[in-house]
């Protein structure tokens, strides 16, 4: 997918004006994109879409005005864009309480090493933003990027109306598994064929 350029970023007043005509679109755009997996993993599948939204969000947040600091948003989440013949997902690890989360994302070290697309019953290990990672608790915000090893929008459409296409976690202290469903299929087969 192309990065998000400069020029295509609204200005904080420009944003303002719009939001309410475009939030409810890409909140929309967001939910065709969003899969549980289990009761604690969600993931949202990024494109330049949500990428677009997320800078534009963070820019409202945060009240930036200057160039510098747009343009380093806008190279952060451009490091979440998909690669040709790959999907990225922002992956969240949800627990309501806050000590069980704290809990939980200690027990959740290392599952960067047990979670996995499965394609047609072949086993793709998912790949973890090393600068995420630390030996002692896991991060409760991930990016993930699962390689397609060359399927392609059309198959991914076939595997997901057979039930053949999820992801896994096959982690000590999370076993689950979510099927990517057509819906979702379909959005990611969208972003396959752009890219």
């Amino acid at each position: 997918m192309k990065p998000i350029k400069f020029d295509q970023v609204l200005a904080l007043a420009d944003y303002e004006r719009v939001r309410d005509i475009l939030r409810p679109l890409l909140i929309h755009a967001k939910e065709r994109r969003r899969l549980h997996v289990g009761t604690h993993l969600t993931l949202l599948f990024e494109n330049n879409q949500t990428v677009w939204y997320q800078i534009q969000e963070m820019i409202r947040t945060e009240k930036m005005s200057t160039r510098e600091a747009i343009q380093h948003e806008i190279d952060t989440y451009n490091e979440i864009l998909p690669g040709a013949g790959e999907l990225v997902a922002t992956m969240l690890i949800e627990y309501p309480e806050a000590r069980e989360r704290d809990s939980a994302l200690r027990r959740l070290v290392g599952l960067e090493r047990h979670l996995w697309l499965f394609v047609a019953g072949n086993r793709i290990p998912v790949k973890f933003d090393d600068r995420q990672i630390s030996e002692d608790r896991l991060s409760a915000v991930q990016f993930v990027r699962f390689s397609l090893n060359g399927l392609d929008s059309a198959r991914m459409l076939e595997l997901a109306a057979n039930g053949e296409i999820a992801i896994e976690a096959d982690h000590p202290a999370m076993a689950v598994r979510g099927a990517i469903s057509p819906a979702i299929a379909a959005a990611l087969a969208e972003d396959l064929r752009q890219s």
